[in-house]
């Protein structure tokens, strides 16, 4: 589900000024962000979970050549591509 997809489903409670104070989410919807929060928490991502067994290990086969080879990055630069 896409970000704007998320907004049309959602409803907002405004609070007598007529500002937002709550969003409500339909359940279904619910049970999906906390299913990908904890993916993030994880460190596993939907895609990761829907990839084949085969492309992962080559996934996993080319990072330990790259590590061999001396490619590596500085941590904070593979935060910043985790998060881009």
């Amino acid at each position: 589900m896409t970000l704007v997809e998320l907004k049309k489903i959602v409803k907002y409670v405004n609070s007598a000024d007529g500002e937002p104070s709550a969003v409500l989410v339909p359940a279904e919807v619910w049970g999906e962000i906390l299913m990908t929060l904890g993916n993030v928490e994880s460190g596993l991502h939907l895609i990761d979970e829907n990839e084949s067994n085969t492309q992962i290990l080559a996934d996993l086969e080319e990072a330990v050549r790259a590590t061999k080879a001396g490619e590596t990055f500085p941590v904070a630069e593979l935060w910043t591509r985790v998060y881009e």
